[in-house]
């Protein structure tokens, strides 16, 4: 076998349909387009978003301009400031997230839990909690607390 030889498998190869070129081809006069309407046009593939009456795609998405969507694994912290931990517990007391909810500071006590360093401490504690500011961890060893970030 030489190149010259090679040919395509039978049928697998077709010639275009020519649309428009008389009756005896079978795709003429109106060429397969139907007869009047917005389809018989030339140009008349319509607009790029264009939905035939439905509410275009771009306008069903729910954002606001220039916001873009909120990301599916973001995680959402209880935020807990030190002026509120001073507020509520004493001197040597654990911060934990069960004693946190008993002191009815958590917004949603499934969602992990956040110290920031807003206020002063002047009183040692014990925090336990998923993640502690660098500030607040600053101020709470300060004061001659402990901080333990648990998993």
């Amino acid at each position: 076998m030489k190149l010259h030889d090679l040919m395509p498998n039978p049928g697998s190869k077709k010639d275009r349909k020519r649309v428009g070129r008389g009756i005896s081809a079978g795709q003429g006069k109106t060429a397969g387009r139907g007869t009047k309407g917005y389809g018989a046009r030339s140009g008349s593939k319509g607009k790029l978003y264009r939905q035939g009456g439905n509410l275009p795609f771009y306008r069903r998405l729910p954002f606001l301009r220039g916001q873009g969507f909120t990301p599916m694994n973001r995680v959402e912290y209880n935020e807990v400031n030190l002026d509120q931990l001073a507020s509520v517990f004493k001197a040597g007391a654990e911060v934990t997230p069960e004693s946190l909810e008993k002191s009815h500071l958590l917004r949603d006590k499934r969602n992990p839990i956040v110290i920031l360093g807003r206020g002063d401490l002047k009183t040692a504690l014990k925090v336990r909690v998923h993640r502690v500011s660098r500030g607040a961890k600053e101020k709470i060893e300060a004061a001659g607390g402990t901080v333990e970030v648990i998993g």
